[in-house]
This record gives C-alpha cells, structure tokens and sequence, in this order.
C-alpha cells in the first residue's frame, strides 16, 4: 500500500514593490513624528501669541501704508529666532525637565530628539531668523530680536536656578515683541514704543505668578526658585496686585499717545481692573483655584486689550 507524498507549504516571499511600500511608510511615521518633535520645540501656542504681539506693533506704527510683504518677513525672521529661544532653552534645561511631569514629555527629557539635534536646530533656526531680519527688514529690528534672544537664554535661564529676579529678566525679552514690529515698520524707539513694552512688561507678573504657584512643587523638585520670598503667599499676592494696578494705569498711556481713542481708553480701565481684581482675590486667598482664576483673567486680558487697541488704531486712521 503506497502512501503519497505531501509537499510541504513554502512561504511566498513578498515581492520588492511590497517591501518598497513598507518602507516608505515606515519612512513617512518617523519623519512626520520627528517634524511634530521639532514643532514642538518651538513651543507653537507661545510663539503663536508672540507673532501676535508682533504684528499689533507693526500695524501700530506710523507707517504711510501697511507692507504685507514686510509684515510677513518680520514674523519669518522673529519666528525663527523665537524657536531658537526655545529650542535651546529646552536644550539647556532637559535634565530639569526630566524631573518635572508638566515637561518630561518634552522631545529632548523624552528622548525623542537627542540634545545635538536640538542644538543644530536651534542654531539653524537663529541663523535663518537672523539674516532673514538683517536683509528683508532692518538692522535695528534684527539686533533688538538678537537681543531678546541672548536675554532668554543667557540670562533668564541660568537664573532661574538662582534667584526669584529671573522673572523680571525674563519680562524684558518678553515684553520686546510689540517693540520688534513696530521699529520693522519704521517706528523709532519713542514714547509709543514704551508704552508698548510696558504693556507687556507688566501684564506678564501676575500672569506668571499664577503659572509659578500652580506649580511650585514641580520648580522646586527640580531646584528652580521661581517664586520671591520662598513662596511667601502674602508676597507673591502683593507683586501680582502691585504689577496689576500699575497695568491699569500704564495700559491708558497709548491714549494719551494719540495711538487710539475713547473706545479702546474704556475697554482698557475694564479689563485693567478685571485683572485688578482677580490678583486682589489670589492676594486675599491665594489658593490654587484663585491661582488658576487669575491666570485665566491673564490670558483673556492680552488679546481682547491688543485687539481693542489695533481696531481702535485703525479705526482713527480710516
């Protein structure tokens, strides 16, 4: 009795178009995964209110007509610089970072981007913003956005593991944006650009305050003295009310410039004293829901008071 004989099942090899596909998709995730790291480096909500900031200063400059092309230009080149900023930022303080929840998801502490990466995109990023500046818009823009660029980094921080006064040095580069369009739209550095700066310059305490007492524990696992006096609450109220009531007043000041009128003198004294008010309360009780109160206040008192004051700008123009 003859038994037949079964060949056995040999596994069809994929064909070379099967293999190329696969490759390519395997390709195409890693590249769109590392372009989101590298967006994300840049920080994109920040740098998107920085932008901002940056074209209310354009379109409030005495200019005879408003340059889209140069606008565009001037956010390319402060863009750039800006993601430098935080590029190496991020770079400087990826072992900090490790140790607090609310940054080590970042790409760098992560290990998604390696910190040579980081540093070449960083470097690529401020050489790129910085001749972008120097040729397609003006040399004093481009040295003032250099300027807040070695502010951040050079000075804000390496502070920040120091001293509490890290916050009034970061202020300053992050009060230069407004500043930065308007001298891209030939404004000279004048009592409107001040005014601009100042702005800016102290509606960011009680705004950051906010940020640093919601986070107090994470800054000091990592050794970052973020808050003045130890995190005396009675203190930190203080500086945000003492910063707040001076906003009011300084945020009036575009109106006597001649920059708006009554429209934008009004909504200016009610969101002033909106942002008055809620850092009164933290000063009162400073909780981590009077915290979270006023840092909510903080950001929906910046665009509503610069989109007020630029319709208003315009609106007298016209």
């Amino acid at each position: 009795m003859s038994t037949a004989t079964t060949p056995a099942t040999v596994a069809r090899p994929l064909h070379a178009p099967a293999l190329e596909a696969d490759w390519l998709g395997t390709q195409r995730s890693l590249l769109l995964s590392k372009t989101r790291d590298f967006v994300e480096l840049a920080k994109p909500r920040i740098s998107v209110l920085v932008l901002v900031t940056v074209a209310v200063g354009f379109l409030l400059a005495p200019a005879m007509r408003i340059d889209l092309a140069l606008l565009c230009w001037t956010l390319i080149g402060v863009g750039a610089v800006g993601t430098a900023s935080n590029t190496i930022n991020q770079v400087l303080e990826h072992r900090y970072d490790k140790l607090m929840p609310r940054t080590a998801s970042r790409p760098i502490p992560s290990g998604r981007l390696s910190v040579q990466e980081g540093w070449m995109f960083g470097i690529l990023s401020a050489v790129v913003g910085t001749i972008v500046l120097w040729t397609q818009v003006n040399p004093l823009t481009c040295m003032l956005t250099l300027a807040t660029f070695f502010l951040y980094v050079g000075c804000y921080t390496p502070l920040k593991r120091r001293t509490a006064l890290c916050t009034t040095i970061g202020a300053i580069p992050g009060a230069l944006p407004p500043v930065l369009g308007w001298t891209a739209a030939g404004g000279a550095l004048d009592a409107q650009a001040l005014a601009l700066f100042g702005i800016l310059f102290l509606w960011q305490f009680p705004h950051f305050l906010a940020i640093a007492w919601l986070h107090q524990e994470q800054y000091h696992r990592a050794g970052m003295k973020m808050l003045p006096a130890g995190g005396n609450g009675n203190i930190v109220g203080a500086i945000a009310v003492s910063h707040a009531a001076a906003l009011l007043v300084v945020s009036l000041w575009p109106r006597a410039l001649g920059m708006a009128g009554g429209t934008y003198a009004a909504a200016a004294f009610v969101l002033g004293a909106a942002y008055l008010l809620a850092s009164i309360l933290f000063w009162k009780d400073p909780s981590r829901s009077r915290a979270r109160r006023l840092l909510w206040t903080s950001l929906y008192y910046l665009p509503c008071m610069l989109g007020v004051l630029t319709w208003d700008h315009l609106r007298l123009l016209s």
